[in-house]
């Protein structure tokens, strides 16, 4: 009666896809927890620096002779957190597309998405960085712009601290995205006050030049920002496919 080795053909009707999700991705849970345990490491090994650093963004020193260089140690461990950030960012944002732009692109994989989110954030900070060490050695000098750089790259070592555990909240227990997105405007206008006391600080703090910071202040800090989200959302609309 029955055939097993003939083929009768499939019955019943295929079933719906299982969408992609972060939290079973192996790949980016083992980034993510590489990106942890590294942390930590190098926490262990330079958190007297951190703690410097930390006094130096709101203490400001009467002479600039109590300065410290970094080792190369030091520099990695910054180095690898700016990096970190700008993960954190790409992921933040790929899934922030996933759940409010689409979900289907034009590129063969989920990673090629946020590799590309990744390079564009590490572009970005890059950019940043070369055009306020060109304008504050231009106008202010070496010695204050290279103190706004070590502040700098401080803070954004900070934000992507800050960030960590809103991925993981976002990518393994369901946090909902309109919270998300709370928390991201919340760790940007922060990192943006804080920067912009910062430059008070270093550039302004003896002058009665208030416009001038206010120009300064938006020149280098607001309009990337907005030219960052307009890059993103050109990115998007040319890989998303539209039905």
């Amino acid at each position: 009666m029955y055939h097993p080795e003939l083929d009768g053909g499939r019955y019943g009707v295929a079933g719906d896809p299982v969408p992609y999700t972060i939290k079973g991705d192996n790949t980016i849970t083992a980034l993510l927890l590489g990106c942890f345990i590294l942390a930590l490491i190098a926490f262990s090994k330079a958190r007297r620096f951190l703690f410097r650093q930390a006094k130096d963004f709101f203490y400001e020193p009467r002479t600039l002779t109590t300065e410290f260089s970094e080792t190369t140690n030091e520099f990695r461990f910054q180095s690898f957190l700016v990096l970190q950030t700008c993960l954190l960012f790409a992921i933040v944002s790929f899934l922030y597309t996933q759940e409010r732009v689409a979900d289907t692109f034009i590129l063969s994989s989920q990673y090629q998405l946020v590799a590309i989110f990744f390079g564009v954030f590490v572009a970005y900070y890059a950019l940043k960085m070369l055009i306020y060490w060109f304008v504050n050695s231009v106008f202010f000098g070496k010695k204050k712009s290279a103190r706004w750089l070590k502040a700098f790259l401080f803070i954004t070592s900070f934000e992507g601290v800050a960030l960590f555990p809103l991925v993981m909240l976002q990518s393994y227990f369901d946090l909902s995205i309109q919270n998300a997105v709370f928390y991201v405007a919340f760790v940007i206008i922060l990192v943006k006050i804080l920067l912009f006391y910062k430059s008070y600080v270093v550039f302004f703090g003896h002058k009665n030049f208030f416009l001038q910071i206010i120009l300064y202040f938006c020149a280098l800090e607001i309009m990337p920002l907005l030219s960052l989200w307009g890059v993103l959302v050109m990115i998007v609309d040319y890989l998303k496919i539209n039905f």
